[in-house]
């Protein structure tokens, strides 16, 4: 465990919560999703360390156990605080995996900080290219309605908009895919959240275009994506992903919700190792 401080000019200077298997080898990121931590990814920190790799998580900004300061929930900061942790544990061949919102550093780390540091990256049920539907993005899997129906709903009550998302996001047709303790697990890293953090973030993965970054991913790249989930819904994200970067690789994981990682552990385990043996 250890802090690791962004700088960010005129932003005040952010500490982020890390946690780092630490060891000899290659240097595997887990970027969690909204709006949990990294804890999130306690199903891979151990199976990815027996496979030989550095694993290191850290929780987002306003979220977990890192800061939670009033500004800088925009893609490009958010993107500086992922570079910041890059920097201060000196990484490089890195392998960058970022799961739903954390997708969207994934793809605009390219933007701002090319592949100098990077290996390969995962986007895992992420939300890349671009949620939100728009007359120039009519396959956005999110309508604006629906943006405004999860905003106010979270200003109303936090309490009862994260049961009912932490439910659906584990969720297939209404029916649960994990335990009720695994469900309950992220319902308590969700109200580790600021709720300030969590309305600005969420107006960021919601309404970042992402298609530009994703021409720049020319390292290996896998997409992993569940074909039941509901909360970013495969053919608008991770379909669409796929066919944007060249020569990516696609795994569905069939009848697998929004948190594959945590339904199906195993096989999106088994494939993000196999894909880092590469």
């Amino acid at each position: 465990m250890t802090e690791i401080t962004a700088h960010h000019g005129l932003f005040k200077d952010t500490n982020l919560h890390v946690d780092d298997t630490g060891g000899t080898g290659r240097p595997v990121v887990l970027i969690h999703g909204w709006p949990l931590s990294g804890e999130s990814w306690s199903k891979q920190v151990d199976v990815f360390a027996d496979a030989g790799y550095r694993v290191i998580t850290y929780d987002r900004r306003g979220f977990g156990r890192s800061d939670k300061p009033k500004t800088g929930y925009d893609y490009d900061h958010l993107t500086e605080d992922l570079h910041s942790v890059l920097e201060e544990l000196d990484l490089n061949d890195v392998t960058l995996v970022g799961f739903s919102m954390g997708g969207g550093e994934v793809a605009r780390y390219f933007s701002k900080y090319g592949v100098e540091r990077l290996r390969s990256v995962v986007f895992a049920s992420a939300v890349p290219p671009y949620l939100m539907k728009t007359d120039d993005n009519p396959n956005g899997p999110l309508t604006k309605d629906a943006a405004a129906e999860m905003t106010a709903g979270l200003t109303k009550d936090e309490d009862a908009f994260y049961d009912d998302f932490t439910t659906s996001f584990f969720s297939v047709d209404g029916v649960l895919k994990v335990t009720e303790e695994e469900r309950q697990d992220a319902l308590r890293l969700a109200k580790q959240a600021s709720k300030s953090a969590a309305l600005e973030a969420m107006a960021s993965f919601a309404n970042t275009d992402f298609r530009e970054d994703l021409t720049k991913v020319t390292v290996p790249a896998l997409i992993i994506h569940g074909d039941g989930d509901g909360t970013v819904p495969f053919e608008g994200s991770g379909a669409r992903t796929h066919e944007a970067i060249a020569g990516s690789e696609l795994h569905v994981i069939h009848g697998a919700p929004h948190g594959a990682n945590v339904s199906d552990a195993d096989e999106f385990n088994r494939v993000v190792v196999a894909f880092l043996s590469r």
